[in-house]
């Protein structure tokens, strides 16, 4: 899209975590495709859907999805479920009007870096392996070598 429509903004919108997946499977796969890979393909926004339900999984419309989970479930209290936790890794750390930066994804690693409004850089970093894999960053000619275990993410910011 982007090569054929350079002017206009791409969004991703309405990805969801279902019921029945695993926080970790869902943790890996929508920091992946969703959030990392939508804004490496010149997507401007990403997101998941929906921002709250109840414990049966509502709202929702009718013929919608019945087994969505909301970034929160309200019910007796509030439960944090995994994609407030994928949103998380990006809207904490990345502002608006932040600007991704070039990046190289390694192997399992899978990386996206952005410098925000006051000039930091911000890098999140995603093993998508089984087992642990180290890695370098450099900035201004100066080093750091880090390690994330398999499926885990991080967000590194200087």
């Amino acid at each position: 899209m982007h090569n054929s429509f350079p002017d206009k903004n791409l969004y991703f919108t309405a990805q969801w975590t279902g019921a029945d997946e695993t926080f970790s499977v869902n943790l890996q796969w929508h920091t992946k495709h969703v959030m990392i890979g939508t804004v490496r393909n010149w997507g401007r926004a990403s997101l998941e859907w929906n921002l709250a339900s109840d414990p049966n999984y509502n709202p929702h419309t009718q013929g919608g999805c019945t087994e969505c989970k909301g970034a929160v479930t309200i019910g007796n209290g509030i439960t944090r479920n995994v994609s407030y936790y994928i949103i998380a890794h990006f809207s904490k750390f990345i502002p608006p009007g932040s600007v991704r930066l070039q990046s190289n994804e390694i192997g399992n690693l899978h990386d996206v870096t952005f410098k925000t409004p006051a000039g930091k850089r911000v890098l999140i970093v995603l093993n998508d392996a089984t087992t642990a894999a180290g890695f370098n960053i450099r900035f201004n000619g100066q080093w750091i070598t880090s390690t994330l275990a398999g499926g885990e993410v991080a967000t590194f910011v200087w």
